[in-house]
C-alpha cells in the first residue's frame, strides 16, 4: 500500500468516525468486559475498605442519597425545638412538630438501610465492626425518639440528631467513594486508551473493523497521532510512540522494523505497519487492568490493623454503653438522663474516620504508583518496600537492555555501519537485527545500499556484493580465512562482547561490538540506592568476567556470578538470615523463585513479563530509576496510614469517656448534637490528610 493508498482511505476513516458515541462505547465496553465494568470495580473497592454490604455501590448512589437525604434534614433543623432555642426563633403552626417526626423516619427508611444491609453481612459473618456501630447509633436514636414523641419516656427526642447522623454518613460515603474512584483513575483511564476500531490491511485495501474482530496476523495501519489497538511488531515504518501512560517516561520511543508496540500507546509521527500478535485478554494493557483488579483483593496489613480496631471498638462501645448504664443508674440518674447518655455514646462510637483511615490512603496510592509506571500486585510487598535494605538486582533485561545493540564502533562509524547494514539487512541473524537497527535510527549518517548475491556463511556470518566489491561481515574466524592484511591490529581488541568485522578486498574496513548494553538509568540508579545506604548487588547466571565488567561501569558493585535461578533465592535467604530485608528486581519469569523469596519482589519489563505471580511490584517500564520511586511511595503511604490510624483510633479514645458522662461532676456534659460534629470533623480531618498523599514528591 502506498501512501497516495493511505491518504484516498481518509475518507473512509471519517466515515467510521461518524458513527453514534454509544456505539462506541459499547464496543469498547464489550472488547474489555472481562475486566468487569467500572461499577464492579467500585463495589470490589469499597468491599476492600470493608463498607460492602453485597451490592453494587457507586458514588452517584450515595451523591444522590446525600443530597435527597440533606434536604429532608434542613426542614428537620429548622422546626426542631432544639436547635430553635440555640438560635433564638420560633417558627410553629398546626402540625409543624410532625416535620421532624415525618422526616427523620423518611430518612432512617431511606438513607439508614444502606447502614443496616452491611451491618446485616457484618454480623452474619462474625464480624462486627463500623456498619454495625453507625447501625446501632440509628436504631437507637430512632427508638428514642419515637419513644419521647408518644410520651413513653419525658425527654428531648434526637430526631435532628438521626438526620443529621445518616446525612453526614452519606456525605463521608460518597467523599470517600469519589476519593476511590479518583485514585484509581489513572489505571481506569487505561481502558480508555484503546481506539474503537482498527485498520486491517488487505493487499492495496483499508477495511475498518471492530477490535473484537481482530485476529492474531493480521497487518493493521496506524496512522500519526493514532493509538496502538494491539500488541504487536513493526513490518514497516518509522515513527515515535508515546508510551508515557503506560510507562510514566516523557520522552517518546523510537519505532522502527521488528520493534514492539503495546495496546493504547499513540503513534506520533509516521505511519506504522504493524502485525497483530496478542489481542483481547493477551494485551499488556489487559493484563495491567486485570492486576489492578487483583491488587484491590489484597489487604495491607495496616488495614487489617484498622479492621480489627473497627471490631474491638464495637465491644468497647457496649461495654462503655452497659457502664454508663450501670454508672448513671448507681447515681440515681432518672431514665431520660440515662437513655440521652447511652445514646450519645452509640453515636459517637462510629469509627467513621477510623473507617477511612486506610482505604483512602490505598486508594490514592495504588493511582499514584500507577502513574508512575508501577502496578501493586501485592500491598504487603509495597507496604514495606521503604524498610528494605539490601536491593538485588538481574543483569540481563533488568541493568542491561537484555537484546544485542551496537556498543562500539572501531574505525569510520557512518562507512563500517553503512556496509555492515547494506549486506546484514537480507539476513534475520539477530546480530542482522541489531545492525540493521542501529543503521536506521542514525539514517542522517548511515546509508543503506543495495547488495546483491547475498549469501549467509554458517558459524562465519555473511557476504555480498555491495557496488561491485565483494564484501563479508562476519567473525574474526572470517577474516582470517579471508586473509586479512590487518587482522593482527584488529585481533588485539579486547572485550566480552561479541565482535564482527567489515572486510572489502582482503582489508578489514572496520569492526563492530555488539552486546547488551547498560540501560541508561542503571547507573543513576545504583548510586541513589547506595546514597540512601542500601546495599547494591548483581545476581546473574552470566560467566564471572562478564558480571565484572558490568560491576566495574556500575561502580563496583557486589557480584554474584554464574548463578542458576534456583541458586537466586539461596542468595536472598543467606541475606535474610542475616537480619535484611530484600528487594529483588528481575524480569518475572527466569527470576521467579528468586521474586517469591524476596521480601519485596519487583517484576521489570515493559510489561511483557506483567502477569508473573511470583512478584508484588510490576514496573510497566524497563527503567530500573522507578525501584526509588517504589520506596518513596512506600513510605509516604506508610506515613499517611499511621497519621489517619492515630486520629481515627485517638478520637475515640478521648470522647467515648467524655459521652459516657465521666466529666458530669464537673459540668461537662457531651450532648449527642456535639458527638456528631466531632464524628464529622474527625471524618473530615482524616479524608484531607489522605489527599495530601496526592502531592507526594517522586
Amino acid at each position: 500500500m502506498t501512501e497516495h493508498d493511505i491518504r484516498t482511505s481518509d475518507t473512509d476513516k471519517k466515515c467510521c468516525n461518524d458513527e453514534c458515541a454509544s456505539d462506541k462505547i459499547a464496543r469498547r465496553s464489550s472488547h474489555l468486559s472481562h475486566h468487569g465494568s467500572s461499577e464492579g470495580r467500585l463495589s470490589a473497592t469499597q468491599n476492600h475498605c470493608g463498607h460492602g454490604d453485597g451490592h453494587h455501590h457507586s458514588p452517584e448512589m450515595f451523591r444522590k442519597k446525600f443530597w435527597l437525604s440533606l434536604l429532608l434534614t434542613i426542614p428537620t433543623l429548622v422546626f426542631s425545638p432544639m436547635v430553635q432555642s440555640w438560635l433564638g426563633y420560633s417558627v410553629n403552626f398546626w402540625g409543624s412538630q410532625c416535620i421532624p417526626v415525618l422526616s427523620g423516619i423518611i430518612l432512617f427508611i431511606y438513607g439508614g438501610v444502606t447502614f443496616l444491609a452491611a451491618a446485616k453481612h457484618e454480623i452474619a459473618a462474625r464480624r462486627p465492626g463500623m456498619m454495625t456501630l453507625v447501625s446501632m447509633a440509628i436504631i437507637t436514636a430512632l427508638v428514642y425518639s419515637i419513644a419521647v414523641t408518644v410520651g413513653w419516656v419525658h425527654g428531648m427526642d434526637f430526631w435532628w440528631e438521626l438526620s443529621s447522623l445518616i446525612t453526614i454518613m452519606l456525605l463521608g460515603h460518597w467523599l470517600e467513594m469519589m476519593a476511590v474512584q479518583k485514585s484509581s483513575s489513572a489505571v481506569s483511564e487505561l481502558s480508555q486508551l484503546l481506539p474503537d476500531t482498527a485498520e486491517v490491511i488487505h493487499g492495496s485495501d483499508l477495511e475498518v473493523i471492530a477490535l473484537d474482530d481482530l485476529k492474531v496476523g493480521d497487518i493493521i495501519l496506524v496512522r500519526p497521532g493514532g493509538s496502538i489497538p494491539v500488541d504487536g511488531t513493526v513490518v514497516d515504518g518509522l515513527s515515535s510512540v508515546d508510551e508515557s501512560m503506560l510507562t510514566g517516561e516523557a520522552r517518546s520511543v523510537h519505532k522502527g522494523e521488528g520493534s514492539l508496540v503495546t495496546a493504547g500507546t499513540v503513534n506520533e509521527d509516521g505511519a506504522l505497519r504493524i502485525r497483530v500478535e496478542r489481542v483481547g485478554d493477551d494485551t499488556t494493557l489487559s493484563h495491567i487492568v486485570q492486576i489492578v483488579r487483583q491488587a484491590e483483593a489484597h489487604k495491607s496489613h495496616t488495614q487489617v490493623l484498622a479492621d480489627r480496631a473497627a471490631r474491638y471498638l464495637f465491644y468497647v462501645a457496649l461495654i462503655i454503653a452497659l457502664l454508663t448504664t450501670i454508672g448513671w443508674l448507681v447515681m440515681g440518674a432518672p431514665l431520660e438522663v440515662i437513655l440521652q447518655r447511652v445514646v450519645t455514646v452509640l453515636v459517637v462510637a462510629c469509627p467513621h474516620a477510623l473507617g477511612l483511615a486506610v482505604p483512602l490512603v490505598v486508594s490514592i496510592s495504588t493511582g499514584l504508583a500507577a502513574r508512575q509506571g508501577i502496578i501493586i500486585r501485592d500491598r504487603r510487598d509495597f507496604e514495606v518496600a521503604h524498610r528494605t535494605n539490601v536491593v538485588l538486582f538481574d543483569k540481563t533485561g533488568t541493568l542491561t537492555t537484555g537484546y544485542q545493540t551496537v556498543a562500539k564502533v572501531y574505525g569510520s562509524r557512518p562507512e563500517v555501519l553503512s556496509l555492515a547494514a547494506t549486506v546484514e539487512q537480507y539476513s534475520e541473524h539477530a546480530i542482522a537485527a541489531a545492525i540493521c537497527r542501529v543503521a536506521k535510527s542514525e539514517k542522517n549518517i548511515v546509508k543503506v545500499g543495495t547488495a546483491t548475491g547475498f549469501r549467509a556463511l554458517p558459524g562465519l556470518g555473511a557476504q555480498a556484493c555491495v557496488d561491485n566489491v565483494e564484501t563479508y561481515v562476519g567473525n574474526l574466524t572470517l577474516a582470517s580465512q579471508q586473509h586479512c592484511d590487518n587482522v593482527v591490529e584488529f585481533s588485539s581488541i579486547t572485550t566480552t562482547n561479541t565482535v564482527v568485522y567489515v572486510i572489502q578486498n582482503k582489508h578489514i574496513i572496520g569492526a563492530i561490538e555488539l552486546g547488551d548494553t547498560l540501560r541508561d538509568t542503571s547507573i543513576t540508579t545504583v548510586r541513589n540506592l547506595q546514597r540512601r545506604g542500601i546495599f547494591v548487588a548483581m545476581v546473574t547466571g552470566d560467566s564471572q568476567a562478564v558480571a565484572q565488567e558490568i560491576s566495574q561501569r556500575l561502580g563496583g558493585i557486589t557480584i554474584h556470578a554464574e548463578v542458576p535461578p534456583e541458586g537466586k533465592s539461596a542468595i536472598i535467604e543467606r541475606y535474610q538470615q542475616q537480619g535484611r530485608r530484600v528487594m529483588f528486581v528481575g524480569d518475572g519469569v527466569n527470576d521467579a523463585p528468586a521474586l517469591a523469596r524476596a521480601d519485596v519482589g519487583v517484576a521489570i519489563g515493559s510489561g511483557t513479563d506483567i502477569a508473573a505471580e511470583s512478584a508484588g511490584l510490576i514496573l510497566v517500564s524497563d527503567d530500573p530509576l522507578a525501584i526509588a520511586n517504589i520506596m518513596r511511595i512506600s513510605r509516604a503511604t506508610y506515613h499517611k496510614m499511621i497519621e489517619n490510624l492515630l486520629w481515627g483510633a485517638g478520637y475515640n479514645v478521648l470522647v467515648l469517656p467524655l459521652a459516657a458522662g465521666v466529666l458530669a461532676p464537673w459540668g461537662a456534659i457531651l450532648s449527642p448534637a456535639i458527638g456528631a460534629i466531632f464524628m464529622s470533623l474527625s471524618t473530615v480531618i482524616v479524608a484531607l490528610n489522605a489527599q495530601l498523599l496526592r502531592w507526594t514528591k517522586v
